[in-house]
Protein backbone atom coordinates (compact mmCIF):
# COMPACT_ATOMS: atom_id res chain seq x y z
CA UNK A 1 0.00 0.00 0.00
CA UNK A 2 1.67 3.44 -1.27
CA UNK A 3 0.89 6.77 0.42
CA UNK A 4 -2.01 8.72 -1.19
CA UNK A 5 -1.65 10.58 -3.82
CA UNK A 6 -4.13 13.86 -2.68
CA UNK A 7 -5.02 15.03 -5.91
CA UNK A 8 -1.23 17.05 -6.31
CA UNK A 9 1.20 16.46 -8.20
CA UNK A 10 4.33 14.75 -6.11
CA UNK A 11 5.91 18.47 -5.43
CA UNK A 12 2.47 20.00 -4.33
CA UNK A 13 2.11 17.07 -2.43
CA UNK A 14 5.40 17.08 -0.53
CA UNK A 15 4.69 21.17 0.24
CA UNK A 16 1.43 20.24 1.43
CA UNK A 17 2.25 17.71 3.86
CA UNK A 18 5.50 19.61 5.24
CA UNK A 19 3.35 22.51 5.75
CA UNK A 20 0.96 20.64 7.66
CA UNK A 21 3.58 18.57 9.84
CA UNK A 22 5.35 22.60 10.40
CA UNK A 23 1.87 23.65 11.53
CA UNK A 24 1.09 20.71 13.93
CA UNK A 25 4.51 20.88 15.50
CA UNK A 26 3.80 25.12 16.03
CA UNK A 27 0.22 24.54 16.86
CA UNK A 28 0.55 21.62 18.76
CA UNK A 29 -2.80 20.42 16.91
CA UNK A 30 -4.10 20.93 13.07
CA UNK A 31 -8.00 20.99 11.71
CA UNK A 32 -7.52 19.54 7.90
CA UNK A 33 -9.34 16.69 6.15
CA UNK A 34 -9.11 13.24 7.35
CA UNK A 35 -7.02 12.10 4.19
CA UNK A 36 -4.64 14.79 4.87
CA UNK A 37 -4.40 14.16 8.37
CA UNK A 38 -3.65 10.44 8.00
CA UNK A 39 -0.77 11.11 5.48
CA UNK A 40 0.71 14.11 7.76
CA UNK A 41 0.90 11.63 10.20
CA UNK A 42 3.54 9.48 9.18
CA UNK A 43 5.94 12.35 8.52
CA UNK A 44 5.19 13.65 11.76
CA UNK A 45 5.76 10.69 13.70
CA UNK A 46 8.94 10.59 11.82
CA UNK A 47 10.43 13.71 12.49
CA UNK A 48 10.20 13.46 16.18
CA UNK A 49 11.48 10.38 16.02
CA UNK A 50 14.37 11.87 14.37
CA UNK A 51 14.66 14.87 17.36
CA UNK A 52 14.14 12.10 19.87
CA UNK A 53 17.86 9.86 17.97
CA UNK A 54 19.46 13.68 18.49
CA UNK A 55 22.01 13.13 16.32
CA UNK A 56 23.48 15.13 13.62
CA UNK A 57 22.72 12.93 11.26
CA UNK A 58 18.86 13.40 12.56
CA UNK A 59 19.17 17.09 12.65
CA UNK A 60 20.32 17.59 8.71
CA UNK A 61 17.51 14.68 7.98
CA UNK A 62 14.92 17.35 9.72
CA UNK A 63 16.74 20.23 8.26
CA UNK A 64 16.10 18.60 4.33
CA UNK A 65 12.56 18.09 4.95
CA UNK A 66 11.41 21.53 6.92
CA UNK A 67 14.41 23.64 5.20
CA UNK A 68 13.80 25.82 8.58
CA UNK A 69 16.00 25.77 10.88
CA UNK A 70 13.76 27.31 13.49
CA UNK A 71 11.13 24.48 13.25
CA UNK A 72 14.37 22.02 13.69
CA UNK A 73 14.93 23.43 16.32
CA UNK A 74 11.69 23.25 17.91
CA UNK A 75 11.42 19.77 16.96
CA UNK A 76 15.27 18.54 19.20
CA UNK A 77 14.70 21.23 21.77
CA UNK A 78 10.73 21.37 23.03
CA UNK A 79 8.70 18.93 21.53
CA UNK A 80 10.90 15.35 21.12
CA UNK A 81 11.91 15.31 24.68
CA UNK A 82 8.18 15.11 25.36
CA UNK A 83 8.24 12.09 24.16
CA UNK A 84 11.47 10.45 25.41
CA UNK A 85 9.64 7.92 27.02
CA UNK A 86 7.11 6.73 24.24
CA UNK A 87 8.47 4.39 21.52
CA UNK A 88 6.12 5.36 18.73
CA UNK A 89 2.02 6.85 18.91
CA UNK A 90 2.85 10.71 19.21
CA UNK A 91 -0.15 12.06 17.77
CA UNK A 92 -4.00 11.31 17.45
CA UNK A 93 -6.46 11.66 15.07
CA UNK A 94 -10.39 13.01 16.62
CA UNK A 95 -13.10 12.98 14.39
CA UNK A 96 -15.07 16.36 13.82
CA UNK A 97 -17.86 15.52 11.20
CA UNK A 98 -18.37 16.58 7.85
CA UNK A 99 -16.89 19.76 6.55
CA UNK A 100 -20.05 22.62 5.54
CA UNK A 101 -20.01 23.51 1.77
CA UNK A 102 -18.30 19.63 0.35
CA UNK A 103 -19.12 17.62 2.85
CA UNK A 104 -15.46 16.54 3.46
CA UNK A 105 -14.54 14.54 6.70
CA UNK A 106 -12.64 16.66 9.41
CA UNK A 107 -10.48 15.56 12.16
CA UNK A 108 -8.03 17.09 14.42
CA UNK A 109 -4.67 16.10 14.62
CA UNK A 110 -3.33 16.70 17.99
CA UNK A 111 0.37 15.59 19.63
CA UNK A 112 0.27 13.77 22.40
CA UNK A 113 0.91 15.63 26.00
CA UNK A 114 3.28 14.04 27.95
CA UNK A 115 0.87 12.24 30.67
CA UNK A 116 -1.48 10.46 27.95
Amino acid sequence: MGTRKLSRPTAHRKALLRNLVKSLFFYDSIRTTEAKAKEARRPAEHMITLGKDGSLHARRQALKFFNDKATVAALFDEIAPRFADRNGGYTRILRLGPREGDGAPMVRLELLTEDE
